[in-house]
Order: C-alpha cells, then sequence, then structure tokens
C-alpha cells in the first residue's frame, strides 16, 4: 500500500505526515479506511479482519479505539488527512455517511456496497479519462479550467443521452444506476473525480507543469 512507504516512510511525528502531498493511491487508500471506518462505528464491527486497510491505518499511525468502539477515532483521523493533504471538503464526507447509513443496514450489506462503490468508482473514472483525453494535457495550475471541464463531463454523463460510442451511452446508464442507489449528488462525483484527475495528471506531468 503506497500510503504507508510515501506518506508514513519515516514519519516521526503526525506534523510531519500532514506535510506529505501523497498520490493517487494514497488518495484511493484513505477513502477506503474512511469508509471502512464509517461501516464499522455504524454497525459495531469488531472483527479488524473484516476492514483491512482500517486495521492496517490503526496499526501505524497507533489510532487508539475510542470509547471501546471501531471507527470512530479513525474515522475522525482519516477525515483530518483528506481534509489536509488533499483539500477534501466536510460535505464530501457527510455524503458518504449518509450513502453508507442509506445502503449498510447489516453486515451483510457491507460486501455488497464496496462492490457497488468500486463499479460505480472504476465505470466513472474510466469515462472521464476516455472523454477528457486531450484535456490532460493542460497544466495543473489552472485549476478552475479543469474543474469546469471535469463538471461540464460529470453532467454529461449524467443527462446526455445521444453518444457516438455504444459503449459509452452504456456506461453512462450503468453510472446513472450507480449514482440513483448510492445516493451521491453530481456535485460529489465532480469533486471525486476532479480530484483523482489532478492526482493523474500530477503524476504524469513534469515537474513544472504541476
Amino acid at each position: 500500500m503506497n500510503i504507508f512507504s510515501k506518506l508514513f516512510k519515516k514519519k516521526n511525528s503526525e506534523e510531519d505526515t500532514q506535510e506529505t502531498i501523497g498520490g493517487i493511491q494514497d488518495f484511493m487508500t484513505l477513502i477506503r479506511v474512511y469508509y471502512q471506518a464509517v461501516m464499522a462505528s455504524n454497525m459495531g464491527i469488531t472483527n479488524l479482519g473484516f476492514l483491512p486497510d482500517m486495521a492496517v491505518f490503526k496499526r501505524t499511525l497507533k489510532v487508539p479505539t475510542q470509547n471501546n468502539k471501531l471507527g470512530v477515532a479513525e474515522k475522525s483521523r482519516c477525515k483530518k488527512m483528506l481534509m489536509q493533504i488533499y483539500g477534501m471538503e466536510d460535505t464530501f464526507f457527510k455524503e458518504i455517511d449518509a450513502s453508507i447509513k442509506k445502503n449498510c443496514r447489516n453486515v451483510n450489506d457491507v460486501k455488497n456496497y464496496l462492490f457497488m462503490f468500486q463499479g460505480f468508482s472504476n465505470d466513472l473514472i474510466m469515462l472521464i479519462s476516455n472523454l477528457m483525453q486531450w484535456k490532460f494535457r493542460i497544466p495543473n495550475f489552472f485549476k478552475k479550467m479543469i474543474y469546469t471541464m471535469t463538471e461540464k463531463t460529470v453532467n454529461d454523463i449524467l443527462t446526455k443521452n445521444t453518444w457516438k460510442d455504444d459503449a459509452v451511452r452504456k456506461t453512462c446508464i450503468n453510472i446513472r444506476k450507480y449514482q440513483a442507489q448510492l445516493g451521491y449528488s453530481q456535485k460529489w462525483m465532480t469533486e471525486y473525480a476532479y480530484k483523482i484527475v489532478t492526482l493523474a495528471k500530477k503524476e504524469k506531468l513534469p515537474k513544472e507543469d504541476v
């Protein structure tokens, strides 16, 4: 897991960790940790083996269990890191919390939810990468322009019905089904996709373009 080699290697304090800017793999690992922490705190999951990413996060950062309940302290710590390292807003986490609360009423729902979210995330990022190909060459310092283009692309995915490529049309339909079930807003999808787009560009572009 890149997050532990990049974010935590040779770091002796929380302050040092917060100064490190992780890459796309680090971001996705923290996202998984947050999801697992929310599920643990909501459903009273006590088996760390059921929460592999959160378990490594907890042990690596030595996060103490709060009030004998797994997930509470881990959720708070992970959220703080995502906000400080990646600039995620509080509303981003509120939608995740609401989505999990809606779809995960017991432990048996967790596997189906994570499988569904993985499909949603994969289809969304794959399609955005396909539709925004040439736009990936725009330097990252044009943040507003990149955000606006990402926002328009997400809007097209959710509203446009006529596509030259039938595979694109079918993927749009799949994403809309996922969105309806998961309950994520268009704004949430834009924020999520925009962060992944900019992180992917940062890893591919020369340093002077970052």
